[in-house]
């Protein structure tokens, strides 16, 4: 018995107002490509922590202080990104708890959704136990404050 093809489910992460989302820009390098020409799977990570650095920085946070550590991070890929596109990353906060945040990612291709993630960040001290974040830290990533999306898989 065969069954009717369904349409491909939308990513939960769609329907998120994007318009107040930070944006990095990122230059693609020949060198995160594989041999089809596409961004290799690893290359999306690094992607994603080249705009995390950068939004942090933004912050005013500076480079020695950037005591972060990545505590789960879940990548969707939806679409290919090729050679020579222009890659932005925009990024919105789900969560700000006392030591930890959670960064809710797009990853666009000329404008094309490419990929979506989830990163959860946790703040630590020069001891690297987790370290409550400070105020001026939650004020400023509450400008790109997001309600709460179900961890629900697209597929």
């Amino acid at each position: 018995m065969s069954q009717t093809p369904q349409p491909p489910r939308q990513h939960p992460f769609a329907a998120l107002d994007w318009s107040q989302a930070h944006r990095a820009e990122i230059q693609m390098r020949y060198g995160d490509t594989d041999a089809m020409g596409h961004l290799n799977n690893a290359a999306y990570v690094s992607y994603l922590e080249t705009s995390r650095v950068q939004m942090l920085r933004e912050m005013g946070t500076p480079l020695e202080d950037l005591l972060t550590v990545v505590a789960r991070i879940e990548v969707d890929y939806v679409s290919e990104i090729k050679l020579g596109q222009q890659v932005i990353v925009e990024t919105l906060v789900e969560k700000v708890g006392r030591s930890s945040y959670t960064f809710v990612v797009r990853m666009l291709a000329d404008g094309v959704p490419s990929a979506y993630a989830r990163t959860v960040q946790v703040n630590i001290g020069r001891d690297k136990r987790p370290a409550a974040l400070s105020d001026d830290r939650r004020a400023w990533m509450e400008r790109y404050s997001v309600p709460p999306v179900p961890a629900t898989s697209p597929a």
